[in-house]
């Protein structure tokens, strides 16, 4: 049961990702503080790589945590490398940003190393 709540979660984030991120840019709200944007995207990706860990765990439990959060790593970052993508050659209202790359970079390595030290202290299964 809980593998199937942990799978439609990740499924549900990646899916608000990417509307979110594909969406015409003047349907969002605007918020007038410095740098947000790069804080979205760290924390979409810091909780993507979370949930998509949590799933990889249950479906592969033979694995190594490192290889998983490798998987992980990859993962997020080709999903963020995609949508930058798509901003730019399938969106009129939108525009790809290597500092969003970066940005989405920092928020899975910020969840891979919080995942690393719990692993480390046997906090999670």
């Amino acid at each position: 049961m809980l593998k199937k709540i942990c799978l439609g979660a990740a499924l549900s984030w990646t899916g608000i990702i990417l509307y979110l991120c594909l969406i015409k840019a003047s349907n969002l709200p605007s918020v007038d503080i410095i740098y947000l944007d790069k804080f979205v995207h760290a924390f979409f990706h810091f909780v993507f790589s979370l949930l998509w860990f949590l799933v990889l765990r249950f479906y592969y439990k033979n694995q190594s945590s490192t290889r998983l959060l490798g998987i992980v790593f990859f993962i997020s970052l080709s999903f963020g490398i995609t949508i930058e993508l798509f901003q730019t050659f399938f969106t009129i209202s939108r525009n790809g940003d290597v500092i969003d790359v970066l940005s989405n970079t920092t928020g899975a390595l910020l969840a891979i190393l919080i995942l690393t030290l719990l692993d480390k202290k046997r906090l999670f299964v």
